[in-house]
């Protein structure tokens, strides 16, 4: 495999700099998104089920860590699959990571509306209408140049981490330890599928990839910045969700799926604390919004400009790029307001758990790595096809249209790549785009 980056610098990213792009990455929209819905799934088993998806992120942080510090290129998880497989395989995984996004967009969306439909005492209908209303906005802004997160993003992760942080020291003295006892587990499958349904909620590590091209030293700095960043977040995740499951009843947690987090901050602080987790999740599920879309939109041209989506994407209208911005803001609204939030999860996870798998496969047929490290890397090729098949199997049972809808997804993908092949667009195994991925 060919080594992208130009060498080491002497000045550049460090490990700071880089846990704060892994954490910013995952900690951006997920937990707030998917919490209710995971433990409606999993009950007192919660927590376990965010333990679930951290082991099998944790495998694949380590295949990242090999892959970024041979292919430091900003094109991060596309670019190792344009380099490891060609252009008949990545052609579908990059379509297919594309589509996952603005998956991932429609999440956010609806979950910033059900938050803030919270905040405003406004009944849970209003949610898909303030979701589509923000991704009209932020679409608007970016049409018209601006970019509204910027710089402060940095210190919006440190602020929506420390509020997390807040919210568990203060509610592990008020959980009620028959809620979380295993005795009050569901069956163990419950649990599994609960993890791969919201594994989404961890996938943003992958932006250290994109930045390993910028990072100092980067044999040490990258392999720590993954383990760090995933190790962090998997002990945040574990404890929000074990404070939640035990503030919360069952009732409670049905009701109030769509917000629980902020449901299950009133036993602690209060209307407070109500209001606090929900001004967050508001705050950060927009910020996601924007990052992505933003992100997604460029990738979009991008992949058009370089024969992998039609060339009318990336065409100028009004002396500008907009056709990806278009087309990801109105596939984000059919999703929003057609799909509810686990059909939506579902969708979205399904799709990362198939680009990692063929990220830790492409990381265990490297001949310079480490015994040790291509033994992890297997073992996340058959951690991420063990969760899919659970999550196919579960899902076939429990939500079988919503099923449909991710096989129509992945049929798209490898259809509209055949396509494009046909058409004589596809470029030769080195010219692929390796643009960046979006910000979570």
């Amino acid at each position: 495999m060919a080594v992208s980056g130009a060498g080491e610098k002497s000045t550049g990213l460090g490990v700071p700099a880089l846990v704060s792009i892994g954490i910013g990455g995952m900690v951006g929209g997920g937990i707030f998104s998917v919490l209710g819905l995971t433990v409606q799934v999993a009950g007192a088993g919660a927590y376990v089920s965010f333990l679930v998806g951290g082991i099998v992120a944790a495998l694949t942080g380590v295949s990242y860590a090999l892959l970024s510090v041979r292919v430091r290129n900003r094109g991060g998880t596309a670019a190792f699959l344009d380099q490891s497989f060609g252009t008949k395989v990545a052609g579908p995984l990059n379509l297919l990571l594309w589509l996952s996004y603005f998956v991932m967009l429609g999440l956010y969306a609806v979950a910033f509306g059900s938050y803030l439909a919270a905040l405003l005492g406004q009944p849970a209908g209003w949610n898909r209408l303030f979701g589509s209303i923000v991704v009209v906005c932020f679409a608007a802004l970016n049409l018209a140049g601006a970019q509204v997160v910027g710089r402060a993003e940095a210190v919006l992760v440190y602020f929506k981490v420390a509020v997390l942080l807040v919210f568990c020291i203060g509610g592990l003295a008020f959980v009620d330890t028959a809620r979380v006892s295993p005795s009050a587990f569901p069956h163990g499958g419950a649990i599994v599928y609960a993890g791969t349904l919201i594994f989404l909620g961890y996938e943003g590590f992958e932006l250290i990839a994109n930045a390993a091209e910028d990072a100092r030293e980067p044999e040490r700095t990258l392999p720590r910045a993954y383990l760090i960043s995933i190790a962090g977040v998997i002990v945040l995740y574990v404890l929000v969700a074990f404070v939640a499951v035990g503030n919360l009843t069952p009732w409670q947690i049905t009701h109030d799926r769509d917000y629980a987090l902020a449901v299950a901050a009133r036993p602690l602080l209060g209307q407070a604390g109500f209001s606090l987790i929900a001004i967050a999740a508001v705050v950060s599920t927009a910020s996601a919004i924007n990052a992505t879309l933003y992100g997604t939109a460029k990738f979009t041209y991008l992949m058009a400009r370089h024969g992998e989506l039609p060339e009318h994407l990336a065409e100028p209208i009004w002396h500008r790029p907009i056709g990806g911005l278009v087309a990801t803001t109105l596939g984000t609204l059919l999703i929003v307001n057609l799909v509810d939030i686990e059909g939506i999860s579902l969708m979205g996870s399904a799709g990362f758990l198939i680009v990692f798998a063929a990220v830790n496969l492409a990381a265990s047929r490297l001949p310079d790595a480490r015994p040790a490290a291509r033994t992890a890397a297997g073992c996340g090729v058959a951690a991420c096809a063990g969760c899919l098949v659970a999550l196919t199997a579960y899902a076939a049972t429990t939500i079988p249209r919503q099923l449909a809808v991710f096989g129509a997804m992945l049929g798209v993908a490898v259809l509209a790549e055949a396509v494009i092949r046909a058409r004589g667009r596809a470029l030769p195994r080195n010219a692929r785009p390796h643009t960046p991925v979006p910000k979570q």
